[in-house]
């Protein structure tokens, strides 16, 4: 279970507990779950993220698969 209620019971915004469970599922501990899941609230905040990762990946010489 999820939990919105914060303080020891940990929080994740209601909008974003799909995220919160998918990278839970893929292997996360639940404080980098967390961390990342409430990272990008908004579609902007996303966007900001994917921009910048995408830099990252590039500067690293990385290729797209």
């Amino acid at each position: 279970m999820v939990s919105d209620r914060g303080g020891r019971w940990g929080f994740v915004y209601k909008t974003r507990q799909d995220v919160y469970r998918a990278l839970r599922r893929r292997g996360a501990s639940k404080r980098k779950a967390a961390r990342i899941s409430n990272a990008g609230r908004t579609h902007a905040q996303r966007s900001l993220m994917a921009r910048k990762a995408a830099q990252t990946r590039q500067a690293r010489g990385r290729k797209r698969r």
